[in-house]
């Protein structure tokens, strides 16, 4: 059965989702955009700063769930504009050591709240988890 995650360390669900689901050993991240969970609100600065939150949030709820982001199997990252594609890899070669994470980008026409990007992922957990 699923088990729901929740942390107060990433931007409460803005929708009819969890952060995370659990199962099987894998962690389902939802989408997470650059909310400062502390606030609410979007992240002032680049695309850059946009996508760190986006990843820092992306941690907090793998630490709920006893995991890690960089134990990431998967990745979907939604730009408004794919000419922040260049960004988008430079955080990721920060975030992630080879073998780096499967990945899809897309560009959309918008994302909630006005954000310039949003992830979500799928996250192998260790066997304690």
């Amino acid at each position: 059965m699923p088990v729901p995650v929740h942390s107060n360390s990433a931007p409460q669900a803005i929708g009819a989702y969890s952060q995370g689901m659990v199962h099987n050993g894998l962690l389902y991240l939802s989408g997470q955009i650059p909310l400062d969970p502390s606030t609410g609100q979007m992240v002032e600065g680049d695309v850059a700063l946009q996508i760190r939150r986006v990843l820092d949030n992306l941690q907090a709820v793998c630490a709920a769930a006893g995991g890690r982001l960089q134990d990431a199997i998967k990745l979907q990252v939604y730009l408004t504009d794919l000419g922040h594609f260049a960004e988008v890899n430079q955080a990721m070669e920060a975030e992630f050591a080879p073998p780096y994470p499967a990945r899809a980008v897309v560009q959309v026409a918008a994302l909630p709240r006005g954000a310039q990007v949003e992830i979500d992922g799928i996250v192998a957990l260790s066997e304690a988890s």
